[in-house]
């Protein structure tokens, strides 16, 4: 209930600057770096680069990698791929 609390309410906000200070508002640097940095391997999943490479380029494991290849094929994440395109 509290995820979908929080996505109503920044679906709420239409401008990127608002949002990116209600961002800084609520997480600390360290969870607005972790988002972002998912958020990057969903783009470079999409654009079909190979997990080991998502690897080198970003610093992280390949696990987390997984976590979300997996996601954009069969979890709640589906539609992640029309939003970044």
């Amino acid at each position: 209930m509290l995820i979908k609390e929080l996505a109503q309410t920044v679906v709420k906000i239409k401008d990127a600057q608002k949002a990116t200070a209600f961002l800084h508002a609520i997480l600390t640097p360290a969870e607005l770096e972790q988002i972002a940095q998912r958020l990057q391997i969903f783009r470079l999943l999409i654009k079909g680069v190979p997990q080991r490479e998502i690897s080198k380029q970003l610093g992280v494991s390949i696990g987390t990698i997984t976590h979300g290849s997996r996601e954009l094929k069969y979890g709640s994440a589906r539609e992640i791929e029309a939003i970044l395109k």
